[in-house]
């Protein structure tokens, strides 16, 4: 993960660009991954934790409505809470990760391992969905280095 991570603040300060982050289930962990690159803050702008629904709604301004209609591991949720992040603190590309990671919390029409991955940029908005394997330490994992690729690929 930490060379995923160096490359994408080789490739965000090559080309001028920031990021930022918005983050659930993976409780910090993209940032993490970010910041243990030294240099990092010529890229990364910083993120935000919201596990809860009213952080989410609170601080990144997902609208109660998506919350109550789509639930908080939702294409609709992720994409706000991208969204949210990157007016937050104007960076050029914001991701965002919501998702169940385990042991308990899934259901037949969200199983555990199911996240939903948000992307804001002046290209567009974007998610993208994935169900990951394995215990709660290694979906969060498989999670963060999802998101890592994404906001590599968008700065591309």
């Amino acid at each position: 993960m930490t060379a995923q991570a160096k490359n994408l603040i080789e490739l965000f300060t090559a080309r001028g660009l920031t990021c930022a982050t918005a983050e659930s289930c993976t409780g910090g962990g993209v940032g993490a991954a970010i910041t243990s690159v030294p240099g990092s803050s010529a890229a990364y702008l910083g993120g935000v934790v919201s596990y809860a629904n009213s952080a989410k709604r609170d601080i990144l301004g997902v609208d109660a409505k998506i919350l109550e209609e789509y639930g908080a591991v939702s294409a609709q949720t992720a994409e706000a809470m991208a969204a949210g992040v990157r007016r937050l603190t104007g960076a050029d590309i914001a991701v965002s990760v919501t998702g169940i990671a385990g042991p308990g919390g899934g259901s037949g029409e969200k199983p555990v391992g199911l996240v939903w991955f948000g992307l804001v940029s002046a290209a567009g908005t974007r998610s993208e969905k994935a169900i990951f394997a394995g215990d709660r330490d290694r979906v969060r994992e498989q999670a963060v280095v999802h998101a890592l690729g994404m906001l590599a690929a968008a700065a591309i």
